[in-house]
């Protein structure tokens, strides 16, 4: 796709009469991305269901930075951000286009804080690991947005608030992190281990806060207790999910449409909002 023809996408944006879902996706370990199980086949099942978007907009944990960017890129590359555990990862190319002027209307769209451009940013592996299931045929123009650590729990909600008008503009968003994600604590040898007793408890008091619409109490996480310090010791897949909370619009639905564990220590929960 040249970007002739991304201009004239970017520029025939109209409201929908349906506006598109945002996702939250627990992407866990990146060998997920060579593998067929009950998590990687509930990708390819949601990405059938999904009308096809203008375009994605991934918000990923692991693209962290000081202050906010957007990628602006035209042709992002695919990042392997990880060790060589396994070679079959390497042999992944995720090829779909940027979307510059999209991207660049973002900036526009937050008025919280100053949103930077990255010119070289290119699909991480908390992008290209579920995006290669969720659109295989990667045809629709896909940019990225940082996480600023610097931010409050609550700042990151916020302006996830700021995005929810991209949805009625034909915008796929994706948020993905884990809800619970302790590496120090991760069995590495067994993808399918049993999960410990605080993944388990922590994972279940977040399905009840998203159930009973109490967001609050998620972007007050570190008030839920020992569960919490064990599942979040650092919040950087933690904070995707807050940033599709704030996209909620009252009243719309919360759909689990995924609920499992990897290595003892990952919860694999994703959610559907609308």
């Amino acid at each position: 796709m040249n970007l002739h023809n991304l201009n004239k996408i970017s520029q025939g944006y109209q409201k929908r009469q349906q506006k598109m879902p945002v996702l939250f996706i627990g992407h866990g370990h990146p060998i997920n991305a060579v593998l067929d199980n009950d998590f990687t086949k509930t990708l390819v099942q949601l990405g059938k269901t999904l009308e096809k978007p203008n375009g994605i907009l991934i918000i990923s944990a692991h693209w962290e930075t000081v202050g906010t960017y957007v990628s602006v890129n035209a042709k992002p590359r695919t990042i392997y951000d990880f060790g060589r555990f396994d070679d079959r990862l390497f042999q992944i190319s995720y090829d779909a286009p940027g979307q510059p002027e999209l991207a660049r209307d973002v900036k526009k769209i937050i008025s919280m804080t100053d949103v930077m451009e990255d010119a070289d940013m290119g699909f991480d592996h908390g992008a290209w690991t579920i995006l290669k299931f969720i659109r295989p045929a990667a045809d629709v123009p896909v940019f990225e947005l940082s996480i600023d650590y610097t931010l409050q729990p609550h700042q990151h909600f916020a302006l996830g608030a700021q995005l929810k008008s991209l949805r009625e503009r034909g915008v796929l968003i994706i948020c993905s992190g884990n809800i619970v994600h302790n590496l120090r604590l991760t069995d590495w040898y067994n993808i399918d281990a049993a999960p410990y007793e605080w993944n388990l408890e922590f994972d279940e008091q977040v399905k009840r806060h998203l159930d009973n619409r109490n967001f609050e109490g998620l972007v007050n996480y570190h008030q839920m207790g020992r569960p919490a310090m064990l599942a979040v010791p650092t919040n950087d897949h933690y904070l995707p999910m807050l940033y599709s909370l704030g996209m909620i619009d009252k009243d719309e639905l919360i759909t689990h449409i995924y609920e499992g564990y990897q290595y003892a220590s990952m919860s694999m929960r994703c959610f559907r909002i609308g």
